[in-house]
């Protein structure tokens, strides 16, 4: 690298003395080319200067009009700055510093050949082959050689000089140039800067854009190092940062066509929610936005966070303050430096002639003309008497950079000033070992300096030659004020502190505005990002049991559990029983009441009358069975409606097949006895066996006992317990979910509970099928056959009522309701048919509860054979008719 530098070195010498001996042999005409259009004051030491006195040229002219205040003001802040230096007995005493000042027309290549003036004294030059025309060698003035140089103002210009001054080891120092590649030390590291880098800046506009609440911005940049780098240190910092992204990021072009802006606009609105706009743009094309938006009726959209290029400006916003309300603006901390005031105000033709652009100020300033020899006087323009004042007969508003010309002309005196001291200890005046000044130990001077500045506030470099980071926030607000300006609104030093109070945006609004992708997602939504752009997302709602784990995910709640209203967190789901109240259990209860009232009256009506003919004829052992369990069948009922608990649930268990399987064994033993009696009857006239009271109880309580058996097995292998079933009504909508307190009997435990005397009442209804022959005149076949056939009825009807409704919300209800109504039914079936015609005549009709003839098995022989000959003839269709033989 070291090479690389000696070789450019090497090839500018070369090139600056072939320039040298052609401006010698032009004597008079190259003279002024030589020495560029500049001023030049003489000191002991020698500063440069560059400045924009004039603006970029049109149509490849080097230099166009006259800049104000970026160009006149800064340059005269640095003549007043040496004024003050130079006057200063503490400050470089007995040194008096000179300038050589350069206008850079606002062009950094047009800059890069100005600058060529300030290396010019550190080229060898060779004029051994030079002779005048008499053959004398010719006199050449040594130009003055310049220590370091104040500028330049464009980051663009200061990057090209920077290239040029480095090679030569000529400290720079910048009172504008805030591109953040200036901060490299390894390709800029003799340039520094009193005004701190754009990534500063940024990371300031950064911390304006979090405080305000956007997380969705575009950028806007005029093309050029300026913009460019600002944008992009923006874009990098808060990519670092997170938390904000850049919905576009649009290039200003440096010569932009007709309808460019418009064209800009159109794009911004690509993406309307990102409203707030970070530009880093000059003045010219700040104004052409803003009036872009205006034509396209986009007045108060867009929300503008400009930088320094903006700042305080009034000239971007001239007649456009409609569309710039609302504008946060950065500048770097400043103060107006009243004694540069003092000074300005006081220059006039006569006392500011060592400034060769003063004159070409005064015409612009007061819009006068002064007259030139040979130059005709513009008939539309006043004759300048000389006599106008500036601040009086002009405007007059002290430009925002000159503090940190006079800070950076500072800088490089207190450097001096320290370099002397050590150099030349007691010596008056520059002394050998500063002549002359070697750049490089300059460069470490510069960067050790630390003073107060013209502000008061304190001038220091960090490594990298960057001044700290202080800046003022400002807004331009229209309402609340006298007249529309800026209003310091907040600081930023190393950290933010906004005043959102006193913030206001269009129309006098106080609430801040938003520019945002993705409004944030209501309580129990969570966030789906959207693929690349993680400030925007799509709100999904947490739905079912789900609720808002965090902002990206949703959770189902436990089963015990379901979600909240706004479904940010589980609460416990509410526990419901069947209730008294409930209809589905008032109408099981108020039949199971009926029955069991009308069994008790049967039972009472039974044991009064214990010893009448009806009563033992329908066997009374048998009988209290019978009733026993339909008394239980009734009882169950209450059992099922009662609130679980192990003792209920354990009764549950026992008490639900039992009293069916005692009506049930019961009928079956009749039915049987009755059937074997008549069967065997056809075949003999001996009777069956078991067929007396004892055996028809010990075959009952025989049958019975399997059902209590296959119940206590039950027992043994699963107690019986409560549970809460939580999934039996757990509905779409999560309001309705119940948790469901019953025993532990699922759907299939209760049918194989109930299987048992499924199988009893379907073999007792065989058996009343095989007995409808009997007589009607023998016993109770016919009475018990019917109870069966509609008891089956009944419970056809149950199995399709009890497993339709297993989808149902009320499920538990409604299967409770139709298991108890059934069972109550097939009670009432048996009650009524069996025993309520015997009721009726033992109390109604008490002379027909009278002893009879009785029957002797001999007799039901006989009447078993008359029925299987009436039933044979039946079946044959006719009568068999023997032919008279006595004739």
């Amino acid at each position: 690298f070291s090479g690389s530098v000696h070789l450019l070195k090497n090839c500018l010498c070369t090139f600056f003395s072939l320039f040298l001996k052609y401006s010698v042999i032009q004597v008079s005409g190259s003279h002024q080319h030589f020495h560029p259009h500049s001023i030049k004051i003489p000191g002991d030491i020698t500063l440069g200067g560059l400045f924009p006195i004039h603006a970029r040229g049109p149509h490849g002219l080097p230099c166009g009009e006259l800049k104000k205040e970026k160009g006149i003001h800064r340059m005269e802040a640095m003549l007043y700055a040496l004024d003050q230096i130079n006057s200063d007995p503490e400050l470089l005493p007995n040194i008096t510093l000179g300038v050589r000042i350069l206008d850079t027309c606002s062009r950094d290549t047009y800059a890069l050949e100005q600058s060529l003036t300030f290396v010019q004294a550190l080229i060898q030059k060779d004029t051994s082959d030079i002779r005048c025309s008499n053959g004398e060698p010719p006199l050449i003035r040594k130009p003055e050689r310049v220590v370091g140089v104040i500028g330049a103002s464009a980051s663009s210009v200061s990057i090209m000089v920077a290239n040029i001054l480095r090679l030569f080891e000529i400290p720079q120092v910048s009172y504008a140039s805030t591109a953040p590649e200036l901060s490299d030390n390894n390709r800029y590291d003799f340039f520094s800067r009193v005004v701190p880098p754009d990534s500063y800046q940024a990371q300031a506009m950064l911390d304006i854009v979090k405080a305000l609440g956007w997380n969705y911005v575009s950028t806007l940049a005029s093309e050029g190092n300026y913009g460019e780098s600002g944008v992009d240190a923006f874009m990098q910092i808060s990519r670092e940062a997170g938390g904000v992204c850049i919905a576009q990021s649009v290039k200003i072009p440096r010569e932009p066509t007709a309808g460019e802006f418009d064209k800009i606009i159109r794009r911004l609105m690509e993406t309307s929610n990102a409203r707030g706009v970070i530009i880093f743009a000059n003045e010219d094309d700040i104004k052409r936005v803003l009036e872009a938006a205006k034509r396209t009726n986009l007045t108060g959209h867009f929300l503008f966070v400009g930088s320094d290029s903006w700042g305080a400006k009034s000239s971007p916003i001239a007649e456009l303050e409609d569309v710039a309300e609302g504008a946060v603006t950065i500048l770097p901390k400043r103060a107006s430096i009243d004694g540069f005031d003092q000074y300005f105000v006081t220059r006039s033709l006569e006392n500011n002639r060592r400034n060769i652009w003063f004159a070409e100020f005064w015409e612009d300033d007061f819009r006068c003309k002064l007259t030139r020899p040979g130059i005709k006087l513009d008939p539309d323009k006043k004759k300048c008497t000389g006599m106008e004042r500036i601040g009086r007969d002009s405007s007059y508003e002290q430009e925002g950079k000159v503090q940190f010309v006079i800070d950076a002309v500072y800088a490089v005196a207190h450097a001096l000033h320290n370099m002397h001291q050590d150099l030349c200890p007691g010596s008056t005046g520059v002394c050998s070992n500063m002549d002359p000044v070697e750049g490089r130990s300059l460069l470490n001077y510069i960067r050790a300096v630390n003073f107060n500045g013209s502000a008061g506030t304190s001038v220091l470099f960090n490594e990298n030659g960057d001044a700290p980071g202080r800046y003022d926030i400002f807004q331009f607000q229209m309402t609340n004020h006298s007249h529309p300006g800026y209003r310091v609104i907040g600081q930023w030093t190393n950290n933010l502190r906004l005043n959102l109070e006193e913030m206001q945006w269009s129309g006098g609004d106080k609430s801040i505005p938003d520019s945002i992708c993705s409004f944030p997602c209501n309580p129990g939504e969570r966030k789906k990002m959207v693929k690349g752009v993680p400030c925007c997302w799509h709100c999904e709602l947490c739905d079912g049991y789900q609720y808002q784990l965090d902002e990206f995910t949703c959770e189902t709640c436990p089963t015990d559990m379901r979600p909240t209203p706004n479904r940010t967190t589980c609460r416990p789901t509410p526990i419901i029983k069947l209730e008294w109240n409930s209809p589905w259990a008032l109408v099981p209860a108020s039949l199971a009441m009926l029955g069991i009232l009308a069994t008790s009256a049967v039972v009472i009506t039974f044991i009064r009358f214990n010893d009448t003919p009806i009563v033992r004829a329908s066997g009374r052992e048998l009988s209290y069975v019978l009733l026993t369990g339909i008394f239980l069948i009734y009882l169950i009922t209450f059992l099922m409606i009662a609130e679980p608990g192990v003792v209920v649930c354990a009764f549950r268990r026992l008490l639900l097949g039992l009293g069916m399987a005692i009506t049930y064994s019961a009928m079956l033993t009749k039915t049987n006895r009755i059937y074997r009696i008549f069967e065997q009857g056809k075949r003999s006239v001996t009777p069956p066996k078991f067929i007396s009271p004892t055996s028809q109880l010990l075959i009952t309580f025989i049958l019975i006992s399997v059902q209590v058996l296959g119940v206590f097995v039950w027992f043994g292998v699963v107690p019986p317990h409560t549970i809460i079933d939580y999934e039996e009504l757990r509905p779409p909508n999560p309001d309705l979910a119940r948790g469901i307190l019953k025993c532990d009997m699922s759907d299939l435990s209760i049918i194989c509970c109930l299987s048992y005397s499924i199988v009893l009442m379907v073999t007792c209804t065989v058996y009343a099928v095989k007995s409808r022959g009997v007589p009607e005149t023998f016993n109770e076949a016919k009475p018990i056959g019917f109870t069966m056939y509609t008891t089956c009825i009944v419970w056809l009807a149950f199995v399709p009522i009890f497993f339709g409704t297993a989808q149902s919300t009320e499920k538990m209800f409604i299967q409770t309701a139709t298991l108890t109504v059934s069972m109550s039914l097939s009670a009432s079936v048996s009650l009524g048919m069996l025993y309520m015609p015997k009721v009726y005549v033992i109390i109604f009709h008490p002379e027909q509860n009278v002893q009879k003839r009785k029957r002797s098995f001999k007799g039901v022989v006989q009447a078993a054979r008359m029925s299987q000959k009436s039933l044979n003839e039946k079946q044959n269709g006719e009568t068999k008719i023997e032919p008279d033989r006595t004739q």
